[in-house]
Formats: C-alpha cells, sequence, structure tokens
C-alpha cells in the first residue's frame, strides 16, 4: 500500500496530503471540518452557501453580510487548521452571494477558492480587485473538456489563468453539471473518460494540476487516480460521515443506515437551479417533496435561476432545498423537515469516524485504537473538543 503521497501545489500553498476535501453545502462543510482536514494536511474546504445565517446564529447574531460571514468562517477554519490549508467552495449558482463571498473569503486569508455549480466565469476578475488577489488559487470545477476549454479562453482576457482544475463525475455529491439522468449516467461521462479530455486540453495551456472527483472512495481509488497524472483528488460524502462534519445526527445515522437503492438522483421534483444532484429518498424533506405536500416557499433565496427561484411559486418540478439543508444542520428543523444529499457511494458508509481516523486511511496507514469507535451520540461534543483543538 502507499504510505507515503505526493503533496498538492495549488499556486502558493503547498497541500502535504493531495486530498480536498469537498466543499458540502448548507453548513455541512463546517469549520470544525474544513479545520479538522486542514490540520491532517489537506485542503479543507468550506461552503459559502448560507454562511450568513450559519456564521451568525453561531456568533449569536440574527443575520450577517456574505462577505463578513465567510471571512469569520475562514479564520475560524484557519484558527482550528493550525496552519493547514483552508479553501472556500462558492456555488456560481449562488449568483446573490457570488461576488461577496469570493472577496470576504479572501479577506479572511483563504488559501484557495474553487468554483462550480455553473461556469465560474467572473471569478478571476472578482479576486483581481482583491489585494491577496496573488496569494489565493482559483480553481474551477469541470464536467468536460469543452467547458475547460471555454474558461481558459475566457480567464485569459483577465491575464489570470486557473491554478488547477476539478474534474467532477455524475456520481459526485451535491450539484452535478447534467440536467437529465440518462445524460448523467452514460458511459462517455464516467469520470476517467472525462479526465481524458480535461488532460487533453490542459496540456495546451500549461499542463496546471487536476483534480478527480466524483466518487473517489478509497486509498487504491486515490492511488489510481494519482497514477493516471492527477495531481490530487477532491472527496465529500467519506467527509460528510466524520463526526466533524455539520451534518446532524438524524442525517449520520441515515448514512450509515442507507442502501444503494435509496440512493437517486433528484430530478422531478428537483433543484431550482435546475443541475441534479444525489439525495436518499427516505429524507423527510424530499418525501415531503416528491408527494407535493409542500406548499411552494422560498424564504432564502440562495439557489436562483436565471435571478429567481422558481420552487417560490411552484411545486410540480422544483422543491426548495435551502431550507432543508439547514434543517438537516440543526438550524431550521423546528419548521422543516430534514434533506440528506450525498455522493453515490454513501450506501458504502458503515459508521461514522473521526477527521484523524479517516485521513489515515485514505494514505494507508495505520489508526491508532483510541481514535475508532467513537458513539455517533458524541457528535457535538466532539465537534467542541475538536473547536478547542
Amino acid at each position: 500500500m502507499m504510505t507515503q503521497m505526493p503533496s498538492m501545489k495549488l499556486r502558493n500553498t503547498e497541500v502535504q496530503v493531495p486530498i480536498i476535501q469537498g466543499g458540502m453545502g448548507i453548513g455541512l462543510s463546517s469549520y470544525t471540518l474544513a479545520g479538522a482536514v486542514a490540520r491532517e494536511g489537506g485542503l479543507g474546504v468550506l461552503s459559502s452557501a448560507g454562511l450568513d445565517r450559519i456564521v451568525a446564529a453561531r456568533q449569536g447574531k440574527k443575520l450577517m453580510k456574505a462577505r463578513e460571514a465567510a471571512a469569520q468562517d475562514v479564520r475560524d477554519a484557519k484558527t482550528l487548521g493550525k496552519g493547514g490549508a483552508v479553501g472556500m467552495n462558492i456555488m456560481v449558482a449562488v449568483i446573490n452571494q457570488y461576488e461577496d463571498s469570493v472577496l470576504g473569503s479572501m479577506d479572511g486569508g483563504v488559501d484557495a477558492i474553487i468554483s462550480g455549480a455553473g461556469l465560474p466565469m467572473a471569478l478571476p476578475e472578482i479576486a483581481l480587485r482583491h489585494e491577496r488577489n496573488n496569494d489565493v488559487a482559483l480553481i474551477p470545477i469541470v464536467s468536460s473538456g469543452r467547458a475547460m476549454e471555454v474558461i481558459f479562453k475566457r480567464w485569459k482576457r483577465t491575464g489570470r489563468l486557473p491554478d488547477a482544475v476539478v474534474v467532477e463525475g455524475p456520481r459526485a455529491g451535491g450539484h452535478i453539471a447534467w440536467r437529465e439522468v440518462a445524460e448523467a449516467l452514460a458511459p462517455e461521462n464516467h469520470l476517467d473518460n472525462l479526465l481524458k479530455e480535461v488532460f487533453e486540453v490542459v496540456k495546451d495551456w500549461g499542463n496546471i494540476p487536476v483534480v478527480a472527483a466524483g466518487g473517489v472512495y478509497t486509498h487504491d481509488d486515490i492511488k489510481k487516480y494519482l497514477e493516471m497524472g492527477c495531481a490530487g483528488v477532491q472527496m465529500g460524502t467519506r467527509f460528510l460521515a466524520t463526526y466533524e462534519s455539520g451534518a446532524n445526527a438524524e442525517y449520520k445515522k441515515m448514512l450509515v443506515e442507507c442502501k444503494e437503492e435509496d440512493i437517486e438522483l433528484a430530478s422531478k421534483p428537483g433543484s431550482p437551479c435546475g443541475m441534479l444532484f444525489h439525495v436518499i429518498k427516505q429524507s423527510p424533506f424530499y418525501q415531503q417533496a416528491v408527494a407535493r405536500e409542500r406548499a411552494p416557499k422560498c424564504d432564502k433565496g440562495y439557489l436562483l435561476n436565471k435571478g429567481h427561484c422558481p420552487s417560490k411559486h411552484e411545486n410540480e418540478k422544483t422543491f426548495c432545498i435551502c431550507n432543508g439543508l439547514l434543517a438537516s444542520i440543526d438550524l431550521n428543523n423546528q419548521n422543516e423537515k430534514n434533506l440528506y444529499t450525498v455522493g453515490a457511494n454513501a450506501h458504502r458508509i458503515d459508521r461514522i469516524m473521526s477527521v484523524h481516523e479517516l485521513m489515515a486511511e485514505l494514505q494507508g496507514k495505520q489508526v491508532s485504537a483510541e481514535m475508532m469507535n467513537l458513539p455517533v451520540e458524541d457528535v457535538r461534543a466532539h465537534q467542541r473538543v475538536s473547536q478547542l483543538g
């Protein structure tokens, strides 16, 4: 087994272990999770979605501005990370807060900004207005060679090319690039094929680091993608199933109990922004949406389609996912039911573990006995210990 992995260079930041913990909103990639991953040598990644409410609640405030909240979340994760690398995932689809989230993350000292759920065409222009523009790695998420080519050509006009790229296949958690289930499941869209496409494009633009994402699960998977020429991997669901993630106890219990047939791509009804995403179909919020039992409602306004949230007016084709995800981090569940979004490999999870244990496993290392088999009921207590360092 590989016990010594190469580091990964992302602009000015050396990530000691070539593992990026995927940014999972809303609040699932908590600062406790990102900080713990950073402390273990990986790139711990926050999610900007909903931080105005999440950070405000943490600080006992009613609401914060998006820029202020993003900066504070980065600072908190950096403190826990003890010098490790911290990134921020910023969804293009969260259009109303995109610019403030980029600038706020940079205010807070972020090392990398990863952006997807749409092509991040404006990212370099926004970042170039900040005094730290030379310090922060800018990393788009793509799912095709064509998308990579478009980004290179557009970003070239600003004089700033991507510092790396995350290539995300259809088995990823969160929103994926495809809008039809059959298209997402087509053989040509297997991650390995998408990587080959992107490798062909980047070789003409300076061979930036390529990161594989979507269905990466084991040490052997990581080894495979490194041997293919990837600089690293991005993983979400494995980190969702840790004590340090923001998911509540019910969410983590469902992760352990779900079976392969319990995971489906939400389509009709689906996300307000029109992209597919994997969900555990027993999620109370999703069951309510499928039965059209939840009246149209959008009072958060994070995920928009052409500037509007269709879930505010109809519940036949789309459903509000922001409220369900806020409930799943215990921030909104007095009014809403839980929504459990996952990656396609979630059924392989058999227990919740610490970030320390997971990072050791992913590197092919032995794990100390005292870090194994912490009870699921200790989630919040373990987070408090992590916060204290």
